[in-house]
């Protein structure tokens, strides 16, 4: 009985070596949410605001929301703000990408991400610097520090029981007690980009648990993530635009994902997308500029395995202020 518990507590644990940090399918119109390299490609306050909920219809399924803000610094950012919100008939263009001067960047971010009887709350803060490498081309170098507080909720782990028709357990109960660890987390990325592209790559958790403090007996271990972003855009015609874009993702001792998408946008304005994950799910996108000021995006992720026979997919809500366009 002590062996299938623990097992069963191995298994879970080997889970949470994918999730350790929250999954976005709507990286390639935020960049800022895999790369600290790519704060500050606005000369404005870009604030991005999401939730994001995986394999509806399983009890305790994960879900993630967050907050990341960041600006640039300097004369070149600044613009006059108009605290008015400005209505329009027509479509609202995408904001413009500068490049071609030397800029400063800081930003920031919150967010809590919980899957199963996990859960994870981190803030950190970012600083990046931009330099220009061409009249077209900047080259950004981006770190954040910050800090993350990853629990075990012995409550949600409600199943084992359920399995085993026992109560109690002094070895479960020694081994899975409630834990409470906090972290310094470190990341770092380069990002090239251009207003028709970019290339980014990027890691996470760069530190593990070199400074960890806090209470209880479990091991989160966690690894350095690594990811690899592209994207370039197409002019098909004055008012149609074409977006491939790729995503790659690697953690020890999990294989490398893979996600490729396209995205069609027209008039700068409203866009769909589709991209596909190696890990058999599927998604399809959309969103568009509201005004000036806001912007919304919404992603559908659907399993193409058996695995959709149990789920309903998942969903992810977005919804961006340009805060001094």
């Amino acid at each position: 009985m002590r062996i299938l518990l623990i097992c069963l507590i191995g298994v879970i644990v080997s889970v949470s070596y994918g999730q350790q940090q929250p999954q976005f399918s709507q990286y390639n119109r935020n960049q800022y949410l895999v790369n600290p390299g790519a704060a500050g490609i606005y000369n404005f306050l870009d604030v991005t605001l999401g939730g994001r909920m995986q394999w509806a219809g399983f009890e305790n399924a994960p879900m993630t929301s967050y907050l990341y803000a960041s600006k640039a610094l300097g004369k070149g950012s600044k613009s006059r703000y108009n605290p008015s919100i400005r209505t329009s008939s027509g479509p609202i263009k995408n904001p413009e990408i500068k490049t071609g001067k030397l800029k400063h960047a800081i930003g920031g971010y919150l967010f809590a991400d919980q899957y199963g009887a996990y859960r994870q709350l981190k803030f950190a803060g970012t600083y990046a610097i931009h330099i220009p490498v061409a009249k077209n081309y900047n080259l950004s170098f981006g770190a954040d520090v910050g800090m993350s507080n990853r629990a075990f909720l012995k409550d949600r782990a409600q199943t084992l029981n359920v399995i085993t028709g026992v109560g109690t357990d002094a070895t479960y109960d020694e081994y899975a007690s409630s834990s409470n660890r906090n972290t310094i987390d470190v990341g770092a990325g380069l990002y090239f980009y251009s207003k028709q592209m970019y290339i980014g790559i990027s890691a996470d958790q760069l530190t593990r648990d070199l400074i960890s403090f806090g209470s209880g007996n479990l091991n989160f271990d966690p690894n350095i993530h690594y990811r690899a972003t592209a994207g370039y855009k197409f002019n098909l015609s004055d008012n149609f635009t074409l977006t491939p874009s790729v995503l790659t993702k690697y953690v020890s001792p999990a294989p490398i994902s893979f996600e490729g998408g396209l995205q069609l946008e027209y008039q700068e304005w409203i866009w769909l997308a589709a991209s596909y994950r190696t890990s058999k799910t599927a998604i399809v996108m959309a969103g568009f500029n509201i005004n000036r000021i806001f912007k919304f995006g919404y992603s559908f992720d659907f399993s193409v395995s058996n695995f959709s026979n149990n789920s309903a997919g998942g969903h992810e809500l977005v919804l961006g202020l340009m805060l001094g366009r």
